[in-house]
């Protein structure tokens, strides 16, 4: 199967009722600027592109939010019990970006989305929430290119920051995604593009 666009994106997770449960159940929450990303969107995408059946498990279920009101740590760690509380299967792990820029010695973050275009891999730079009307929203600020033609490749962010590079390659080491996607094609920092 090729996947041409966002719509076939967004049509393939709206299709998948395991994704929908999980944006029902966080929307249900009312975060202020509030995503599912990273992993939760890429490996369906992978999935679909390699032919799995079966769904490759996921360590954790991204959960971002801006909310600069109230930058407690404490306060992830209550939302993701009240999210296991809908879904106990679901591996929660939720992040309030407008304090990760502390976390991550960057200057601050000013939406979620700005966050997103900030996460070290192009493929991995992908979100989605649902509106008010259910319908499914797709944030992906470079683009679905990489994703769908299964290419690891740093963000312009990891790229021109010398000292992310080393994130950037020790997160591919340790992710290890070939191993799972044989199809997919890594650019190492120096010759990304």
């Amino acid at each position: 199967m090729m996947i041409q666009n966002e719509k076939e994106i967004i049509q393939l997770i709206k299709e998948d009722e395991w994704m929908m449960d999980i944006l029902r159940a966080v929307k249900s929450l009312h975060l202020p600027d509030w995503w599912v990303c990273a992993g939760f969107v890429r490996s369906k995408i992978w999935d679909v592109l390699h032919g799995f059946k079966e769904r490759t498990p996921i360590s954790d279920i991204d959960v971002i939010h801006f909310d600069d009101g109230n930058t407690d740590e404490l306060e992830e760690k209550k939302l993701e019990m009240r999210l296991r509380n809908i879904l106990p299967d679901i591996p929660w792990s939720v992040k309030n970006e407008a304090r990760m820029h502390v976390v991550n010695s960057i200057p601050p973050y000013s939406s979620s989305i700005d966050a997103i275009s900030k996460f070290p891999e192009t493929a991995t730079s992908l979100g989605v929430k649902l509106d008010e009307k259910e319908d499914s929203l797709l944030d992906a600020p470079w683009g679905i290119n990489d994703v769908v033609n299964l290419e690891v490749k740093p963000t312009p962010y990891f790229k021109e920051l010398n000292e992310l590079a080393k994130v950037y390659e020790e997160r591919i080491t340790k992710k290890n995604w070939k191993a799972i996607w044989h199809k997919v094609k890594v650019y190492h920092i120096e010759n990304s593009y």
